[in-house]
């Protein structure tokens, strides 16, 4: 597995004011899986991708990335993991304004004090499909383009997974395909691993698999999924789910 969450609860505040944002939930990814997950909007997908990578505590159950457990581990091991092993694509690009595209993309490596491994970020820079770009600053690159650079970054230290939150949702519709089109490649031409959490049925058509989320609860999957079965799906859980 390169993911996993066992019995996984996420609650805030205590008392008549505690509300569960995530409920006992199960759910495994394997080695080169690309995987989606939806809900309704306070359904706790977002919650759900921040603590299976680290990002945010948990209130009962583990986590996993691979063998290691992030639930039992303190802080500084896990800053380490989390550099290490797991890479990130938000909304939001995330890129420094003054550097290249090439620098944004090494810029990970670069404060760890590890270097690239020339062959591999050469083949992520090819099927990203900047490779015209890299000398380019972000002002100078499209919406698409600058996701496209943020995906590479994810990539370029080889991690084990990637977690992607709702990375097309900045984008209009033929950006987002762009960018779509490179996380497919990246899972079936590099062996890359991601999940990627979303509202859109055409964005989870890319994934392998779907995992739908409401009230805090996995409720249910959908394998080979296209947008329209994904859509059937989602109608069934209309007005589920009211946490944040």
């Amino acid at each position: 597995m390169a993911a996993r969450a066992a019995g996984l609860t996420k609650a805030y505040g205590s008392g008549e004011t505690r509300v569960v944002a995530l409920d006992a939930v199960d759910v495994s990814v394997t080695r080169g899986e690309y995987v989606a997950i939806m809900g309704p909007s306070g359904s706790g997908k977002s919650t759900l991708m921040h603590c299976m990578a680290g990002l945010d505590t948990v209130s009962a159950g583990q986590t996993w990335i691979g063998e290691s457990e992030l639930t039992a581990l303190k802080d500084k091991h896990l800053t380490r993991l989390r550099r290490d092993k797991i890479g990130f694509i938000f909304q939001a690009f995330n890129l420094l304004p003054t550097l290249s595209a090439l620098e944004n993309i090494t810029l990970p490596m670069d404060i760890a004090g590890t270097k690239a491994d020339r062959a591999w970020l050469d083949q992520v820079i090819d099927t990203v499909g900047l490779r015209g770009r890299l000398s380019h600053r972000p002002g100078e690159l499209s919406g698409g383009q600058q996701q496209r650079v943020a995906c590479a970054r994810a990539l370029a230290s080889r991690p084990e997974i990637i977690f992607a939150d709702e990375p097309t949702g900045n984008l209009d519709s033929r950006a987002g395909a762009e960018v779509l089109a490179f996380l497919r490649r990246s899972v079936t031409d590099l062996g890359q691993t991601i999940v990627m959490v979303t509202h859109d049925p055409v964005a989870a058509s890319y994934a392998d698999r779907v995992v739908f989320l409401a009230d805090g609860h996995v409720v249910d999957e959908l394998a080979e999924p296209t947008a329209g079965s994904v859509l059937d799906r989602m109608r069934k859980f209309d007005g589920a789910g009211r946490r944040s």
